[in-house]
Parts: structure tokens; sequence; C-alpha cells
């Protein structure tokens, strides 16, 4: 029964401690920025920075561009379907 509860005890302990080493990445810095042109082009800027868990700064930049289509007679309708 000690022994049990001895080698469950070290599982768990060991369990916690590799989360504790292997750390999270920790976001300083988050930025979305949406611009809607006058030819309703919509471009879209995301721009995020990370620290991760062993020191370092991860700087990553997006950018999306969605042009309407000129041959549409001036209706569009984009949908955007999540499929499970």
């Amino acid at each position: 029964m000690k022994n049990r509860l001895l080698s469950s005890t070290l599982l768990a302990g060991a369990l916690l401690a590799g989360a504790f080493v292997v750390g999270c990445d920790d976001t300083k810095s988050h930025t979305t920025e949406t611009k809607v042109k006058d030819d309703g082009t919509v471009v879209k800027k995301e721009d995020k920075v990370t620290q991760n868990a062993d020191g370092t700064v991860t700087h990553t930049e997006k950018k999306s561009v969605d042009k309407p289509d000129k041959d549409t007679g001036g209706a569009a309708i984009k949908v955007d379907v999540d499929k499970k």
C-alpha cells in the first residue's frame, strides 16, 4: 500500500514539474486593424508579439486583402461556413 501511494505521488509530482518546465507563450502585444478602401477592398492587418518560455521574443505579422469581384453587378455576399 505504501509503495502504491509513493509511486502515485512521484508520478503526480513529475507531471506537475513537467508542466512548469515546458511553460507557455506569453502574449505581450496583439493588434488588429481593418480598413475598407473606396473600391470595397478590405485590408486586415494583425500584429502579435509573444515571449516564449525560453525567453525569446517572436513577432508575427499577418496581412489579408479581400477584393470584391468586378463583374457582380454591385451585389455580392461572402459567406464563411464552419464544417465540423
